[in-house]
């Protein structure tokens, strides 16, 4: 790795309980004898409950420090994990946040909305819009009011917050070598693009073998762009970043659409099935719109035996269990 892209990976705030762990999912294993299971915990990068996103604010703060902002501003759905944990590390440094949330304003919180809440975050409610299409007009009306804002995007998706998963493949190229393992496939979720642009990137740049699946969450596109558009636009900025000689095209970034036609946060009966099973069986708690869903498609792809056998997978958990409580009543039928 070249002494550029360290200075590059190293440049943020340090704000995640890194590196998180990957151990075997023994029992699911023994149920498919043919594959060897692991699971990597990102849900455990602390910031009220953990997640991935926390791999992306690493980078999005330190812009926003450095530019001498006072304010963060970002948008999702009102179970949105990336805008809990943005709440939890403005409270951290001391910054104003201010959410903008798709719906109405709920009679009860709870799940992540009640963590946003409490954490401290300004929650504006913006109807069918829950993918940031305000945050230009808020950021405006803050900045008239004196405020020094920095818009993060929807899901931290830029090319700066992709940095964070470039970083994470840094991390699992030095993890293999400490467990004297190589993955062959790589199982996550994929929804607002930047995960796995920066996986790509840092597939490319740490030589991990690795092929990686990833798992569309959500049938729609942002700004009436398809998400296998917005990938290709981030790893091609990363490209010219980092110097790569590596082309891509739309081909490699293609997203396994097999399991999103319920819509986004719409919970299936396998996806509760399968949330169950990886809860009975190895006591780990998946959230029921990201990584239930992309665990869902895991197991389905070992059951229909679409990964060669045998192999050695990596199920990267991204975190979001709070929502499990939005969504109590079907997880228990």
């Amino acid at each position: 790795m070249s002494t550029a892209v360290e200075q590059i990976l190293d440049h943020k705030e340090s704000i995640a309980f890194l590196p998180t762990p990957i151990h075997s999912l023994n029992r699911l294993s023994e149920q498919y004898p043919s594959y060897e299971i692991f699971i990597k915990r990102d849900d455990q990068t602390g910031l009220a409950s953990g997640g991935n996103k926390a791999r992306k604010l690493e980078y999005l703060i330190k812009e926003a420090l450095e530019l001498g902002c006072d304010t963060v501003l970002t948008a999702g759905a009102q179970q949105s994990n990336h805008c809990r944990q943005t709440a939890a590390v403005a409270a951290k440094l001391g910054l104003e946040c201010h959410l903008l949330l798709g719906g109405n304003p709920p009679k009860e919180y709870s799940g992540n909305l009640l963590l946003s809440r409490l954490l401290g975050a300004t929650i504006h409610y913006t109807g069918a819009q829950r993918k940031g299409e305000q945050l230009s007009s808020l950021k405006q009306s803050l900045e008239a009011q004196g405020r020094q804002c920095f818009m993060i995007p929807y899901g931290g998706s830029s090319l700066t917050g992709a940095l964070g998963f470039v970083n994470a493949m840094r991390e699992l190229k030095m993890q293999e070598l400490s467990m004297g393992i190589e993955f062959d496939h790589i199982v996550f979720a994929s929804s607002s693009g930047g995960s796995q642009a920066g996986m790509m990137l840092g597939k490319e740049l740490f030589g991990i073998s690795a092929q990686l699946h990833p798992i569309s969450i959500d049938k729609e596109g942002i700004a009436g762009i398809d998400l296998e558009h917005i990938v290709l636009d981030l790893v091609q900025k990363g490209v010219k970043l980092f110097g790569l000689s590596k082309s891509y095209t739309l081909e490699d970034c293609v997203l396994n659409r097999n399991y999103d036609r319920a819509g986004y946060g719409i919970l299936t009966e396998d996806e509760i099935k399968n949330i169950r099973t990886l809860a009975s069986a190895e006591g780990v708690l998946l959230d029921p719109v990201y990584t239930g869903r992309a665990f869902n498609g895991l197991i389905d792809m070992l059951q229909i035996r679409s990964l060669e056998q045998p192999s050695k997978i990596l199920f990267w958990h991204t975190g979001g269990f709070p929502a499990i409580f939005v969504h109590s009543a079907p997880l228990l039928r």
